[in-house]
């Protein structure tokens, strides 16, 4: 699992949003940083494998501390990042973050 920002850039958009563990505290308010979260939180998912929606859940709710998974997956899967079935029963990573 990918939870540190791969830069060591100090101005990464998401470095300022995050806990001394390495998990969004926040969520930004600026549209632009909520791309660069969600990117973020997307680069989390292996591609090329299916998820239960318990098992993308579980692993938001390691990625964030302010417990509003439910929003994330949703921005997740209407940004593009993630898709799911139809019925919620599976979720797969699209874009490659």
């Amino acid at each position: 699992m990918n939870m540190k920002i791969e830069s060591d850039d100090p101005r990464h958009p998401v470095r300022n949003f995050l806990d001394e563990e390495g998990r969004l505290k926040t969520w930004p308010s600026r549209r632009k940083l909520q791309l660069a979260a969600l990117e973020w939180l997307a680069s989390n998912f292996e591609p090329g494998r299916e998820y239960t929606e318990k098992e993308v859940t579980a692993l938001l709710d390691r990625l964030h501390t302010f417990e509003d998974h439910a929003m994330l997956r949703r921005d997740l899967v209407d940004g593009r990042w993630l898709a799911r079935e139809r019925d919620g029963s599976r979720y797969w990573r699209l874009k490659v973050a």
